[in-house]
């Protein structure tokens, strides 16, 4: 059964309840809240994510609500909090979606030690992964988005997993997030993207998310092995550019791409390893989506 399948009571007896506990990859997340606002955005951004039962153990569990009873009527404000105290301030009504999805990604990031976490985009095509790993504004998610509306199966904008004991990489297909003037970017380039509300005013500025396709949600538990690494980078105006970078350079970057490279040590240091090893491993340059999907594809062919 899929979130799209419940009414909006349903969904809302579940929020309120027991929780409303949805699968994305290899989690399972329970989620309470009393906000009558995100039962429209969860209904729709959601819809695809199954639903589990109450049986079973919960990997996250997750409390969107008001801050204090007062908090409803005076200047409302609500708290994230998850297994524990709240990991961020407080924040108006009006951000509450895009601090839900924050707090998934801050619980994925600092518990999910089992898999090796890059902070890169992932899609899938032909049976191997391409693996896109960059830093904030290098336009890592409008790559992924633009990608994943073209043919290629979204694992993940955000948070590359890799088993160590086998080196494949795990979906992760939660919405992408995008920002600023990415969201106009690919709502001329794909319009066919189920976009959210876009919300203003966020310590990142406009925020607003995409739906995963319905065939990357639905094959979530196939995971599948790398391919090729590119690091992304748009520049306003560049020539497209796509150069191949050496081995021992590629470990350094990939290193320090990762969440949790410190903590897993050895096992780290393996994996990376063998990720550079088995990988065709580029810099790209862009500044126009349409060239850069060409090329990509053609890489991958």
């Amino acid at each position: 059964m899929m979130i799209s399948e419940l009414t909006a009571t349903e969904l809302q007896a579940r929020l309120t309840g027991g929780g409303l506990c949805f699968g994305c990859g290899p989690f399972r997340l329970r989620l309470n809240s009393s906000l009558q606002s995100l039962l429209t955005v969860l209904h729709e951004l959601y819809a695809h994510y199954p639903i589990y039962d109450h049986s079973g153990v919960d990997d996250y569990r997750m409390t969107l609500d008001w801050a204090s009873p007062l908090r409803r009527w005076l200047r409302p404000v609500v708290r994230f909090s998850a297994d524990g105290p709240a990991p961020f301030t407080d924040v108006p009504i009006t951000r509450a979606f895009p601090t839900l999805e924050w707090g998934m990604n801050w619980c994925i990031a600092i518990r999910a030690h089992h898999v090796l976490m890059l902070h890169a985009a992932v899609v899938e095509r032909h049976g191997r992964v391409l693996v896109l790993p960059a830093a904030p504004g290098s336009g890592k998610s409008t790559l992924c988005a633009a990608l994943s509306h073209s043919g290629w199966r979204l694992f993940s904008d955000e948070f590359g997993l890799i088993r160590p004991e086998d080196n494949a990489f795990v979906p992760i297909p939660r919405l992408i997030s995008l920002k600023n003037q990415s969201i106009a970017v690919i709502r001329q380039f794909s319009p066919t993207a189920y976009f959210g509300a876009t919300y203003h005013g966020t310590h990142k500025g406009s925020v607003a998310h995409i739906r995963p396709p319905q065939a990357s949600v639905t094959r979530m538990t196939e995971l599948a092995p790398a391919g090729w690494v590119v690091f992304p980078r748009w520049q306003a105006g560049a020539a497209l550019t796509l150069q191949p970078i050496a081995k021992e350079r590629a470990f350094m970057m990939i290193a320090s791409n990762a969440f949790n490279y410190e903590v897993l040590g050895e096992q780290a240091f393996k994996t990376v390893a063998h990720l550079v090893n088995n990988c065709k491993i580029y810099t790209l340059v862009y500044s126009d989506l349409t060239q850069a999907i060409r090329i990509l594809d053609e890489l991958t062919q």
